[in-house]
């Protein structure tokens, strides 16, 4: 059920509003980007129906192709591999005919995951207590793998799943994690996706430091190569006939 910018129940519904409002925008950027149509303060009251003067029928319309634009992001084959990559961990399969965006919906299962790479990140994980309790769920998922060293630019937005607002970010969230454990040494697998390149570090002593400041770049001119050595300014060209 959609919740409106106006409802605000303690710090859950602060966190909640301001993470819509910032799924808002996001979606609003994602539509330039796939339309080329610069966004502009009618896209921006067209996507917020709470405001009064508006039209909802092309507020419905216009929401719907960002929703498809937004859907024909995910990548079924990636979902699928994060789904696997999960049961592998947990040890237990996601329920038969449910989609795999509504088995971690709530959270819990992504709170268990974090447990498995790595135990003691979320202390407890709500199974009841209403939609709020659910969604601390994520934002504590969300806490956690920063923590972990997923970087935050890389994690979903809480609508982003709750709402099913940008499925495909969710998954690249789950990669994004699969990334960070081979970072951890203390985790042996399974993992998701490729291994990410590792940083190459070089050491030099000083005497090749100092050396090397006194090299002259390339971009700051040369003396060698081609010159104007042996070139005759002005003198005249002599021209032999019935040759």
């Amino acid at each position: 059920m959609a919740i409106s910018y106006r409802v605000v129940i303690g710090w859950r519904g602060v966190a909640y509003e301001y993470s819509r409002r910032a799924h808002l925008q996001r979606t609003i950027n994602t539509w330039t980007q796939l339309t080329g149509v610069q966004s502009s303060g009618a896209l921006y009251s067209a996507l917020t129906p709470h405001l009064p003067n508006q039209t909802h029928t092309h507020n419905m319309s216009l929401e719907r192709q960002v929703r498809a634009k937004l859907a024909s992001k995910r990548n079924a084959d990636q979902e699928k591999e994060a789904q696997e990559w999960i049961e592998t961990i947990l040890g237990a399969k996601f329920p038969p005919g449910e989609a795999y965006e509504d088995v971690i919906k709530d959270g819990t299962v992504l709170c268990q995951l974090i447990n498995k790479i790595k135990p003691g990140s979320v202390a407890k994980i709500n199974t009841s207590g209403g939609q709020f309790k659910m969604m601390e769920n994520i934002t504590n998922f969300q806490a956690a793998i920063k923590a972990y060293g997923v970087p935050d630019i890389d994690v979903f937005q809480t609508v982003d799943l709750w709402e099913k607002k940008d499925i495909a970010q969710v998954t690249n969230t789950l990669f994004a994690l699969g990334r960070e454990t081979y970072r951890h040494p203390e985790w042996n697998g399974p993992y998701l996706g490729p291994k990410p390149a590792e940083e190459c570090k070089r050491d030099f002593s000083e005497e090749v430091l100092n050396a090397g400041k006194t090299v002259i770049g390339l971009q700051a001119g040369s003396n060698k190569g081609a010159t104007q050595a042996g070139q005759n300014m002005g003198a005249g060209r002599k021209i032999l006939l019935g040759k």
